[in-house]
């Protein structure tokens, strides 16, 4: 049987701007595509953070230069973002798959996750994003029920809040294209935040942090293996000081004592070790990997990477 792997793509692997992300999502690919051809079975997932920031800027100056149209929700801003990366790197996908003789359907799946309205993080929002505002702007925001934040110097932005993941509504379908032996991208950017009100799902004004919902992911498909890509090759220790060190392969109860050391910044490495630790701890015979995304097939060969094992 082939395993199953579930791969959470950074920021750079996708790039910023329309044309970085055309460029970027080539180099992503060929690496994607040498994994599935060497008989990896894989569900991609990836941030957004960057491009929802754009397209939440735009449809709100938009919506400012027009007055029969409105801002568009963050629910509707991460669906948008969803759809764009989606199309490039399938598309690429696909491509870099033909070109090495193996003909795989990519599809891109719009996911949303659920989350719970009484979750903390809506109390106390954390990720910043959008344009610079002025005052009047900032005060105009807060009249919507929005929380902004000040940098000093540079002006006021949007704050939003990032609740944990919950179900992922769309999971027999991922998990059917999984089935069949197809590539599926899903959950990109986190997922499209909702609230489960009965049968009805309404989107929430939120960000989902995408390393966690990929450890959700991963574990509602029986994954074998979190794989998360990020910017460093191997996860460091005490980076930047004389005691600098590389973590290679080092178990469960390592990684969940580097955590709780505060080795890892909130916003960056922790959410992944997080991920890596609740994913592995909920089944047997599970893994996870942090490493650069060009060092992927290196890593899988276990020549580099920080493995994290029972």
């Amino acid at each position: 049987m082939k395993k199953r792997v579930v791969v959470a793509l950074g920021h750079r692997a996708l790039g910023t701007t329309l044309p970085e992300q055309k460029e970027a999502v080539k180099k992503t690919a060929k690496v994607i595509a040498d994994m599935i051809a060497a008989g990896y079975q894989a569900a991609i997932t990836h941030s957004n953070a960057p491009q929802v920031g754009m397209i939440h800027t735009a449809m709100n100056e938009f919506g400012k230069a027009h007055q029969d149209y409105t801002a568009a929700p963050m629910s509707v801003c991460s669906a948008m973002s969803q759809g764009y990366i989606g199309y490039d790197l399938q598309n690429a996908i696909r491509e870099a798959l033909l070109n090495e003789g193996v003909y795989r359907t990519v599809s891109t799946i719009l996911t949303q996750v659920v989350v719970d309205p009484y979750d903390e993080a809506f109390y106390t929002p954390t990720k910043v994003l959008g344009r610079y505002m002025n005052a009047e702007e900032a005060n105009l925001e807060r009249k919507k029920g929005n929380y902004v934040v000040e940098e000093p110097g540079k002006g006021f932005r949007r704050i939003v809040s990032a609740p944990n993941p919950g179900k992922i509504v769309e999971i027999d379908a991922i998990r059917a294209l999984l089935d069949a032996d197809q590539v599926v991208i899903a959950c990109g950017g986190g997922g499209i935040p909702v609230l489960q009100q009965d049968n009805h799902l309404k989107g929430a004004s939120a960000v989902i942090e995408k390393d966690l919902t990929a450890g959700r992911l991963a574990e509602e498909v029986e994954a074998d293996t979190l794989i998360i890509l990020t910017s460093v090759e191997k996860v460091k220790l005490n980076m930047g000081r004389p005691e600098e060190e590389e973590l290679g392969e080092i178990t469960l109860e390592q990684a969940k004592q580097y955590m709780e050391e505060g080795h890892f910044g909130v916003y960056n490495m922790l959410p992944k070790f997080r991920a890596a630790t609740e994913f592995i701890e909920k089944g047997e015979g599970r893994e996870a990997l942090i490493t650069s995304f060009d060092k992927l097939n290196d890593a899988l060969k276990g020549k580099t990477g920080t493995w994290i094992r029972r």
